[in-house]
């Protein structure tokens, strides 16, 4: 199957009208990152958009005017999202001097420089022959991007690092409360670290506690997995996997996570004094030896930090215990219950129409057989009255399912879920002329279960098990067939509880 970035090609329009220029240049910049493939010029000042080996078709934009430290910046996920912003914005001019601007500036941009007919004939065959609408938000989707975005992951040329000064060392190693791993806003004082390298063994697992902070507001505790390299690269082979990881299908994807070996999530418990803390929030984080290039200055700060060997993968994860007293209490006794969050394991996929149709599966783990029985089916359309926002317009029509399982199963159990995803939110004026809508938009929609989560009715005296409902994804159009999909949900460990004081 063509890429959506071959399907551009093959369209052999003027790319110059828009600022994605083919072959304009062939020279690389010194700031033009290693192993990238260019992809078009805006025709001024060097600048040039790529793909760079490692990201899939993540879209880069290359300033080599800028400062040092600002010349790459990311600015679509894929090529059809960069697309789509095209098509909002118009040019790349916008996309490219995005990350310097605050929304108003980027907004005054586009009324300034409204497309000319033959550019705006450029975006009617972007839109029509490949099917594209315009980004609902560029700004907020770009600002996004780029504030979730790893720079150090970038990898240069020696020509860079022999014109770029030295990269900003490591900072001081700090643990604040209301922070993560990459530290904190505000003023609120560092935790005292209290080394504790104890370790515990859970299953054929070892995990480490290195250390604790007592902070004003409660306790942090770090916990450290070490993943041996083998096992890592292991998983790389058997899924064939990049850096980036493209090209999985959803149950791939969903496979691929509940077998990935740094893919892992804890909900730990603290037990101070006799008395249980819970969790008020937490953050992870992981080391992969296989490819160190792409391993964050937050993975760095934790690896040297804790003297952890860097051949080795690791799973960090941090977690915040708030103290149940006004005061910080002394810190007697210190113990431990570790509990692992379910993982996501796909089961058969079925189309029904019709109640009284029935589904037979078997339980991947158990190897039981289960029966789901369609009890209601049809189509319905949320009122319009549910959503007032002047600008988007917002897909209305789903499919509802309610359905009962015989044995029944656990409600954390399973679930069934539509396969197909939703239509996004489109602007009510799609002209790409007319500036596009900002800021955020949000709605909220009570729906009897829906395609995460199911709803649970007893029945009568409970032996007809229980009345589910599940919603399928919300479409523009009433939908003819929809595919669900069972999801199982097991934790693989069972917990424990471990003294560490």
């Amino acid at each position: 199957m063509e890429t959506i970035y071959q399907e551009y090609l093959k369209l052999n329009i003027d790319g110059s009208l828009i600022g994605l220029e083919q072959g304009a240049n062939e020279n690389n910049y010194f700031c033009t990152p290693k192993d990238a493939s260019i992809i078009g010029w805006a025709g001024v000042d060097g600048i040039h958009f790529c793909f760079v080996r490692g990201f899939g078709e993540m879209v880069f934009a290359v300033s080599p005017m800028n400062a040092p430290g600002s010349y790459v910046h990311p600015l679509a996920q894929d090529f059809k999202d960069f697309l789509r912003l095209l098509l909002a914005c118009g040019h790349t001019a916008a996309l490219e001097q995005a990350w310097s601007w605050e929304q108003e500036q980027f907004d005054e941009f586009l009324r300034e420089n409204a497309p000319a007919d033959e550019q705006s004939a450029v975006l009617h065959i972007l839109r029509e022959k490949l099917s594209l609408t315009p980004m609902e938000q560029p700004f907020a989707y770009i600002r996004v991007l780029q504030d979730g975005f790893d720079y150090r992951c970038i990898p240069y040329t020696e020509n860079y690092y022999d014109t770029v000064p030295a990269a900003i060392p490591i900072p001081e190693w700090k643990v604040y409360f209301d922070g993560n791993f990459s530290g904190h806003s505000g003023r609120e004082r560092a935790g005292k670290e209290i080394s504790l390298n104890r370790q515990i063994a859970w299953g054929d697992e070892v995990w480490t506690v290195p250390a604790i902070y007592t902070c004003g507001k409660g306790l942090i505790v770090d916990f450290c997995l070490q993943v041996p390299a083998e096992r890592i690269r292991a998983f790389l082979e058997q899924w064939n996997l990049s850096a980036d990881g493209t090209g999985l299908t959803a149950d791939q994807r969903m496979r691929m996570d509940a077998e990935n070996p740094l893919a892992i999530h804890i909900n730990p418990k603290v037990v101070l004094n006799g008395t249980e803390l819970s969790s008020s929030h937490g953050c992870g984080l992981c080391w992969n030896p296989c490819f160190s290039e792409s391993n964050g200055l937050e993975a760095w700060s934790v690896m040297r930090h804790y003297g952890l060997d860097t051949e080795q993968g690791y799973v960090v994860w941090r977690g915040a215990f708030p103290w149940k007293t006004k005061r910080k209490p002394p810190i007697r006794t210190l113990g431990v219950r570790l509990a692992r969050e379910p993982v996501s394991i796909p089961g058969p996929r079925f189309r029904v129409s019709l109640p009284g149709e029935q589904v037979e599966f078997i339980h991947p783990s158990t190897g039981k057989m289960h029966v789901l029985t369609v009890r209601e089916y049809e189509r319905r359309e949320l009122p319009s009255e549910h959503f007032n926002d002047l600008d988007l317009e917002f897909p209305r029509h789903l499919t509802m399912m309610s359905y009962t399982l015989s044995p029944d199963l656990p409600d954390q159990a399973f679930t069934v879920a539509d396969c197909a995803p939703g239509d996004r939110p489109r602007q009510k004026h799609a002209d790409p002329r007319v500036p596009q809508a900002t800021g955020d938009v949000g709605c909220c929609i009570g729906i009897i279960g829906s395609a995460d989560a199911t709803a649970a009715i007893v029945l009568g005296n409970g032996n007809q098990g229980k009345l589910r409902a599940a919603c399928s994804a919300l479409h523009f159009e009433p939908t003819e067939d929809v595919e669900w999909r069972v999801v199982f949900y097991e934790k693989t460990r069972r917990d424990i509880m471990e003294e560490l004081l």
